[in-house]
């Protein structure tokens, strides 16, 4: 088969005194993203798609929360990592889509520079990436503003 699939998920806490990392860039907000490296779901959801399109496991198993080498970790150094490995296998990025799921803030701004920064980390035009995002129309804990989440779903294709 020449072409193969994936999907990720990723959902963090949001609270005070944390930054927001989103798609790689850092996004002015009173709360930010509780988690073990930068927290930047939208890069741990695409990481988790490239992974998984192949068989090779999850962020946890690559970068795990527990390694002191990975605490306060850019997310970018994860998604490089990854799309090396795929690399190294034979394969390419073809495309991401990805959808945030957040109350706020609105990012519709943030989107280009996202789509930039997760496009030069995997060596794609940045057209090969689609960032949509929602909210939760204020219900579950995304509503309630405690948490954010993210989808993202690849194709990938044999070099």
């Amino acid at each position: 088969m020449n072409i193969k699939i994936g999907h990720g998920y990723d959902v963090h806490e949001l609270a005070a005194g944390y930054e927001l990392t989103l798609g790689g860039i850092k996004i002015p907000h009173t709360v930010g993203s509780m988690g073990h490296s930068d927290a930047d779901v939208l890069l741990h959801a695409i990481c988790d798609a490239l992974l998984g399109a192949l068989s090779l496991g999850d962020i946890g198993l690559h970068f795990k929360n527990t390694d002191p080498q990975w605490k306060g970790a850019d997310s970018k150094i994860f998604l490089k990592e990854v799309n090396r490995m795929i690399n190294e296998k034979g394969w390419k990025v073809g495309n991401i889509d990805s959808t945030l799921i957040l109350q706020e803030p609105k990012i519709g701004k943030y989107v280009p520079a996202m789509k930039k920064a997760i496009a030069e980390c995997i060596g794609v035009p940045e057209d090969c990436v689609s960032i949509k995002a929602t909210t939760a129309e204020n219900m579950g804990f995304v509503g309630r503003k405690e948490g954010l989440e993210a989808h993202a779903v690849c194709l990938l294709f044999k070099d």
